[in-house]
């Protein structure tokens, strides 16, 4: 039972920063939030029992892809209308 409970919890935090990510109106923040899910599914696949699969997303999903999009992010122009 207790169990089910923290899978849950993790889930609703997962849930939480993806909503976080949604609305968030500046790209940095949407993107370390996005890198926030991806730590959250990795410690997910840990309680699961899969530390190779956790070991991988953790790897890929929150440095590796966090970091390309940040530095995307910083090396582009921003360019707005101005009216």
């Amino acid at each position: 039972m207790i169990f089910l409970i923290t899978v849950l919890l993790i889930l609703l935090l997962m849930v939480g920063a993806a909503i976080y990510a949604i609305v968030q109106k500046d790209l940095l923040f949407a993107v370390i939030a996005s890198g926030v899910i991806s730590l959250i599914l990795s410690i997910l696949f840990l309680i699961l029992q899969a530390p190779d699969v956790a070991l991988t997303e953790a790897a890929i999903g929150v440095a590796l892809t966090t970091i390309i999009f940040i530095i995307t992010i910083r090396n582009t122009v921003r360019y707005e209308d101005e009216r």
